[in-house]
């Protein structure tokens, strides 16, 4: 009966340091993304200085709104459905009509189209968003660098991002996502588009 329970205290303190290694292999994980996402849009920002050349500079005016009531808005829409083109709650959004939808609410004027975002607001680094900032990233074709998909920053905590946006991927619809390393390769900037 002694070796049995000797044997159960070890494998629980196997069990135990196994855990304590995960934990902190995730946390140099999310580091270690954190950073590759940085160094990805480095690489990238030529192709996209080029892009945002051929998109005409926008003013939004956000009528001192407040960014946190925006988002909070915007995520009583989560699980809205995807519809290519719609900007219409009762039929779906896509990512820049729920940005639009969102913005509208507020009677914020905005482009109707992702695109046309690129040159808005002012440009912060990914690190130093904050709730309400906007984060665009190209389409599904990241060749051309362009402006085709977008959402709001809902969370920065210390650099793990989260944003709400409408998506056509496997979560179809209005969801909140974390920055993946799929989103970090396609990511072109955030901006700011609310007061400070």
């Amino acid at each position: 009966m002694k070796h049995f329970a000797g044997l159960v205290a070890i494998l629980l303190l196997i069990f135990f340091l196994e855990s304590c290694s995960a934990s902190r292999k995730s946390t140099i994980s999310r580091k270690a993304e954190t950073e590759n996402t940085i160094n990805i849009n480095r690489e990238n920002s030529k192709k996209i200085a080029e892009s945002n050349k051929l998109v005409a500079a926008r003013i939004i005016n956000t009528k001192n709104k407040d960014a946190e009531k925006v988002v909070d808005f915007a995520k009583t829409l989560v699980g809205t459905r995807y519809k290519y083109g719609s900007a219409i709650k009762e039929n779906g959004f896509d990512c820049s009509g729920f940005v639009t939808y969102v913005f509208n609410h507020f009677n914020i004027s905005v482009p109707r189209v992702s695109k046309d975002f690129t040159n808005a607001g002012t440009p912060v680094p990914l690190d130093k968003t904050k709730k309400g900032d906007l984060i665009l990233f190209t389409g599904t074709d990241t060749t051309g660098w362009v402006v085709g998909h977008m959402g709001f920053i809902t969370e920065n905590d210390n650099g793990r991002i989260k944003f709400i946006h409408s998506s056509s991927g496997k979560s179809i619809g209005v969801i909140i996502s974390e920055m993946s390393k799929y989103y970090a390769t396609r990511f072109v900037k955030a901006i700011r588009v609310f007061d400070e």
